[in-house]
């Protein structure tokens, strides 16, 4: 039920209340993992794919970094990813010692396809909701996007999103 604007809930609640939405989030966002047509990828995997996305070109230790992994689980799981076709190791135009990571086409349609089944399952969800409930989550997650990002140390601009906050979960 709604409160009266003038009584805020208290932080901890709200907390709790995201935290509750996103556990539920995760459910719905690993439907688009088992349906995906290219095959199934490990979050692990997809976690990177993701942080490749978004800083293309970006190394073995800066994906480590953006993870929370160490470099020989990242080497390994950049080994399974270019096996499957995912990724691909360039050599590094300022350094002989780097290698640049960057998706395959393949990588691009992946991401793409979990997005589409993922937008789907995230629009029947919103349906089911009065617009004036969509409105004020549109203007809640704009502003959470924001201080995450701002947290994360993100510019808060368009290529900057919530997705970018990727560190390891699992």
């Amino acid at each position: 039920m709604p409160r009266p604007t003038g009584h805020p809930r208290p932080l901890e609640q709200v907390s709790a209340d995201v935290c509750s939405a996103s556990e539920l989030l995760e459910v719905l966002w690993s439907r688009g993992q088992e349906s995906a047509a290219l095959g199934t990828v490990s979050p692990s995997q997809l976690r990177a794919l993701l942080v490749i996305e978004q800083q293309e070109g970006s190394n073995l230790r800066s994906l480590g970094e953006a993870l929370g992994s160490r470099a020989p689980s990242v080497s390994r799981l950049c080994d399974r990813m270019e096996a499957m076709g995912l990724i691909r190791r360039e050599p590094s135009a300022t350094s002989r010692r780097e290698v640049e990571l960057r998706l395959t086409k393949q990588g691009r349609t992946l991401l793409e396809e979990y997005r589409a089944i993922r937008t789907r399952e995230f629009a029947a969800v919103l349906g089911r909701m009065p617009p004036a409930a969509v409105a004020a989550l549109a203007e809640g997650l704009a502003a959470f996007n924001t201080a995450a990002a701002e947290r994360i140390g993100g510019d808060g601009g368009p290529t900057t999103r919530l997705r970018d906050d990727v560190a390891e979960s699992a």
